[in-house]
């Protein structure tokens, strides 16, 4: 029996094209008909897969979660240490695919990489002893602050134009060179912030992080999610 000119259609292939075309073109690439193009299919046959375009999205998304590390939570490192590994790895995923990040940030959904994701921070930040309140906020003030530092690049923001700068913007003098430094000036500004925040928990809540040592009042707050 001859064999199939192209490979069977799978979920996994039309991810991988999906993403690529979120990669090199962004989110409004994607559509049935261009996948179908890209794999060399009939459009109705992604349906077999997928029922909709935002079904495939979401498999993109929860992909590149996928490759999170949350071993951090599980071995019982500080919860300080924990954060800022976990923060690491989450922008990571996410700067390797930038185009993606606009998807991702409206929220976990039904996607299972994303909801291990949340579960794990929650409960480790729990664990460690934190109310479920303050969980809550730090899981989202983690996500606010990896998933804008993985959108875009600050040093190339600026033009390499010393012109530009030089008699207006005079505190700006070394604007130009900015781009010219982007991935030092970028990750020294990521890590710069991801300490000051996960250190300025520790010192505004110096009893917090510290199994059974919520107040009463600050455990009645907490009792919800929020």
């Amino acid at each position: 029996m001859a064999r199939p000119r192209t490979p069977l259609l799978s979920r996994e292939r039309i991810v991988a094209a999906a993403l690529a075309l979120v990669d090199g073109e962004g989110l409004p690439a994607v559509s049935t008909r261009r996948l179908a193009a890209e794999l060399g299919v009939s459009g109705p046959s992604l349906y077999n897969h997928f029922r909709t375009k935002d079904e495939i999205l979401d498999a993109v998304a929860d992909a590149v979660c996928a490759d999170v590390d949350l071993s951090m939570f599980e071995n019982g490192t500080d919860w300080r240490e924990a954060l800022v590994a976990w923060a690491r790895s989450y922008r990571a995923a996410l700067s390797a695919h930038p185009n993606i990040v606009p998807y991702l940030a409206q929220g976990p959904g039904r996607r299972p990489s994303q909801l291990r994701m949340a579960d794990a921070v929650y409960g480790a930040m729990l664990d460690a002893g934190w109310p479920r309140a303050h969980a809550t906020r730090i899981g989202a003030l983690m996500r606010y602050f990896v998933a804008g530092s993985a959108l875009g690049s600050f040093a190339r923001g600026f033009v390499d134009d010393a012109a530009l700068y030089e008699r207006d913007y005079p505190h700006l003098d070394q604007a130009h060179l900015l781009a010219e430094h982007q991935q030092r000036v970028d990750e020294g500004a990521f890590e710069t912030g991801l300490r000051a925040l996960v250190d300025g928990l520790a010192l505004r809540f110096p009893d917090r992080g510290r199994p059974g040592e919520a107040e009463d009042g600050e455990v009645r707050e907490s009792q919800g999610v929020l």
